[in-house]
């Protein structure tokens, strides 16, 4: 069902945003490439990787809709999905620099050169190809969230219990990543990225190479959670969302709705961490500060919970505003304000900024969106 689902063409605003990204994918890198600096319509290559990390943002925002918006489970964790695909991503990146590294091991990165290892630890092994590394982006935070919402949705632990686990959750990984032994670099985290598939990663080429891929990567994750929201499946999340008690008693096992999107979502997660690293050129353990997946949260609030769209569109926003904001006289207030806009956003705009846009679609929206107001804004 989700499969057919897949095909189905997107309406209205889905249909904008995936043309908007159609030709930001096509469009940015052959400005950057083509056109000399000189040119009005040329675009540097810091916008470039400033707008793929956006991008990457971008994608974090939708899945956390996914699980937020669609089947009302609140992660402030999914910092920590996030965090552990630029791991996997950054471990292959430190296994392709070689001799190269300040002490030139052939296989030990520097880090561990100077921390005294001997060998490579064995959760190292295999990074050296990029298809296994590919596959342990996806596969491990996958499996840390199937066996964490296998025992956390069996147990029935739902509300503000439920989001203070994935809290304590990504808090946990935070302490043991800032650890030395462990052998992820300590609070230096993986930095000094020379080559990503033999390209250099430094490189405009490679790096308009990963704007692009960002922006293909968003756009396919919007079609998967679209089929997702729009299948047999995607009404059941919603009514998880809006009476779970209710779900569960008419015979659905509602755990296992809970653990697959829950799993799909982090998966998502995982993907941006994976670009976004290359792009930023360093991976360490602030990634998973609690404060990050808040942060997250209210990405989504702004944009609009429950839209997909909006999420990537709010996740957008903020951060650019936090480009601008965060330079000159205005440093020292952007928490200030990055906290009133998500107040101000929650009382006067419970739909988000989306939410502003008129449509004539039936609701998908949460039942707060919807009390607040006119008919809360479907998802495209």
């Amino acid at each position: 069902m989700i499969a057919r689902k897949l095909i189905e063409a997107p309406d209205g605003r889905g249909r904008i945003f995936l043309a908007i990204l159609a030709a930001a994918a096509v469009l940015v890198p052959c400005l950057n490439l083509a056109l000399p600096p000189s040119s009005a319509l040329h675009v540097p290559t810091s916008a470039v990787a400033l707008w793929g990390k956006y991008l990457c943002y971008a994608l974090l925002a939708l899945s956390l809709d996914l699980v937020w918006g669609y089947c009302g489970i609140l992660s402030l964790g999914h910092g920590a999905f996030f965090a552990l695909g630029g791991y996997a991503m950054g471990m292959y990146l430190m296994r392709q620099i070689g001799t190269r590294g300040v002490y030139a091991h052939p296989i030990l990165p520097d880090f561990m050169v100077f921390l005294n290892w001997n060998e490579l630890p064995f959760f190292w092994w295999g990074f050296h190809w990029f298809a296994y590394a590919a596959l342990m982006i996806l596969a491990v935070p996958g499996a840390l969230a199937f066996v964490f919402g296998w025992f956390a949705f069996r147990s029935r632990v739902t509300g503000v219990y439920l989001s203070i686990i994935t809290q304590a959750l990504t808090f946990a990984l935070m302490l043991g990543f800032f650890r030395n032994n462990l052998g992820f670099g300590g609070n230096n985290g993986l930095t000094d990225f020379k080559d990503i598939l033999g390209f250099n990663v430094q490189a405009q080429a490679t790096r308009a190479t990963l704007f692009a891929l960002s922006a293909v990567a968003l756009i396919l994750g919007y079609l998967i959670a679209q089929a997702v929201v729009r299948s047999k499946a995607g009404k059941v999340l919603i009514a998880i969302r809006d009476a779970e008690s209710r779900t569960r008693f008419i015979g659905y096992r509602v755990e296992n709705y809970k653990t697959f999107v829950f799993t799909l979502s982090a998966a998502m997660a995982a993907v941006a961490g994976a670009l976004y690293v290359p792009q930023v050129g360093i991976i360490n353990p602030s990634e998973f500060a609690p404060a990050n997946s808040i942060e997250y949260v209210i990405w989504v609030a702004v944009g609009g919970r429950g839209t997909l769209v909006g999420a990537a569109l709010g996740a957008v926003l903020v951060n650019f505003a936090k480009t601008t904001f965060t330079t000159g006289f205005l440093a020292p207030y952007w928490l200030f304000a990055l906290g009133a806009l998500f107040v101000l956003v929650t009382i006067f705009l419970p739909r988000g900024i989306l939410g502003l846009i008129p449509t004539t679609r039936a609701s998908a929206a949460p039942n707060g969106a919807a009390a607040a107001g006119p008919a809360a804004q479907p998802a495209e």
